[in-house]
């Protein structure tokens, strides 16, 4: 599956939808982020069930602000329009994967 580049505009309707969303928040100068991009992907193509997105914090300000975010990179699981899980900063994909209860 792929991973889909997370606005404002589209926010709202994809975290009401019925699959949970496993949402990326990232800045392309930030290097944790880019170490974790792969196991973002990886999960994307395990995971159909689960939509993945991500979010440029200096593109989406406001989304940042909405989460509180003040260190990227930033991974939230939300279920039901609900954060059920997160994990800040950069980890291997089985810990991730373990942090969100995947």
């Amino acid at each position: 599956m792929s991973i889909e580049k997370i606005t404002a505009a589209r926010f709202e309707e994809l975290i009401r939808g019925e699959k949970p969303v496993l949402l990326d928040f990232y800045a392309d100068w930030c290097g944790p982020c880019r170490m974790i991009a792969p196991a973002i992907e990886e999960i994307a193509a395990e995971h159909p069930e689960i939509l993945v997105g991500k979010v440029n914090v200096d593109e989406e300000g406001e989304l940042a602000k909405r989460f509180g975010i003040v260190s990227i990179p930033f991974v939230a699981l939300i279920k039901d329009g609900q954060i059920a899980a997160t994990a800040l900063g950069y980890r291997p994909k089985q810990a991730l994967l373990n942090e969100l209860g995947l």
